[in-house]
């Protein structure tokens, strides 16, 4: 059974859980905590649970990330239930991990759970996920709800334009407190998270791009128009050769399937990661990502949540965002520390830096 000592700052977010679950009287008040990325949310969800004792589910936004987390409380020496279509189980015990899809048609099986878990829960007020979310909350009667996340704002539109909005202030809204965060500052200055590099190219002119009509970012169609007129796989692939002479691994970000597909075909040995690609093949290519038998993968829009290999030496974005969610996700896959990793090179060529700034200087 492996052994994890808790920082002073995991302790601190798994009391204030567990306090929640067992003190907090109020129906229908649901509760989050601010924990950024690569500061061990896994190991707080397992440590909470452990002190539960009582029937808990755990919801996670994919099947890399539920199989991770999985494994934490399996240390410990819990063997937890898992039912996801995804992952190819649905045993359902006393702990349980789940992903949303398949379990959002069946409440019914998880009526007698009286604590639920939601990791990276500021994906339940997103368009896409917000219903699925919602419909299986209010279908397990009297359930309390706590959710994490290291992003805990989404960019909203409103009659002053968009802006930037806390999970518990928007519409539709789960969450009524936050219970616990930790500042990015604390984390980088204390040696929790890696020694970042900054490299800006601003190939990418941002006041060409088109906003949408929503304003919270820029639209299909003026990135394509924009990208055809630079050449930007191309230029994506200059930098990504020049930077696999310096690092061991990259990890490259486009914004269209189409671009990242062309990209890959211009990197020696590299791969693409896209929302086609079938589980197995993704799971094979991340798992030889991490060996290092292949040293850069080229994504779109896969590995901005949740994906954790610690050695992860370089971010290469490649694309311009107005979402400082999808940013700081983005980049957050080279926040962790690791053996033999000095430090983490965050290569833009969107102009996001200069649109949002450093990660260590974000406070909450």
């Amino acid at each position: 059974m492996a052994e994890f000592i808790l920082r002073d700052y995991q302790k601190n977010a798994v009391e204030a859980g567990i306090d929640f679950f067992k003190n907090n009287k109020k129906k229908d008040h649901h509760e989050f905590q601010i924990i950024p990325c690569g500061a061990g949310k896994s190991l707080c969800i397992a440590n909470i649970v452990k002190e539960l004792g009582e029937p808990t589910l755990i919801l996670q936004p994919s099947k890399e990330i539920l199989v991770q987390n999985y494994k934490k409380l399996l240390s410990y020496g819990f063997r937890p239930g898992i039912y996801s279509a995804s992952a190819g189980y649905k045993f359902i015990d006393e702990i349980t991990y789940a992903t949303i899809g398949s379990i959002v048609n069946k409440p019914h099986l998880f009526n007698h759970f009286k604590h639920l878990i939601i990791d990276e829960c500021d994906l339940i007020n997103s368009k896409d996920d917000s219903t699925n979310y919602n419909r299986f909350i209010k279908g397990i009667d009297g359930v309390k709800l706590l959710g994490l996340t290291g992003t805990p704002y989404r960019l909203s539109s409103g009659y002053n334009g968009a802006m930037l909005k806390f999970i518990n202030r928007t519409n539709p809204r789960i969450f009524n407190r936050c219970n616990y965060y930790i500042q990015n500052s604390t984390l980088f200055n204390q040696g929790y998270l890696a020694k970042l590099k900054y490299f800006s190219f601003d190939v990418i002119k941002r006041e060409m791009l088109s906003v949408n009509k929503s304003g919270t970012d820029f639209t299909k169609e003026s990135l394509q128009a924009h990208y055809r007129q630079i050449n930007m796989p191309q230029i994506t692939i200059h930098y990504a050769n020049r930077l696999l002479e310096k690092r061991k691994n990259l990890l490259v970000f486009c914004s269209l399937v189409a671009e990242a597909e062309t990209v890959s075909k211009g990197i020696p040995g590299s791969f693409v990661i896209t929302a086609e690609t079938p589980p197995d093949t993704r799971s094979k290519l991340l798992s030889q990502f991490a060996a290092g038998t292949i040293k850069c993968l080229v994504n779109c829009q896969v590995l901005t949540v949740g994906y954790d290999y610690p050695g992860l030496e370089c971010i290469l974005v490649a694309r311009s965002t107005m979402s400082l969610r999808l940013f700081y996700q983005m980049a957050g896959r080279a926040f962790r520390i690791a053996p033999g990793k000095d430090d983490a090179w965050i290569v833009d060529l969107g102009g996001n830096i200069s649109f949002f700034g450093k990660f260590e200087t974000m406070e909450i």
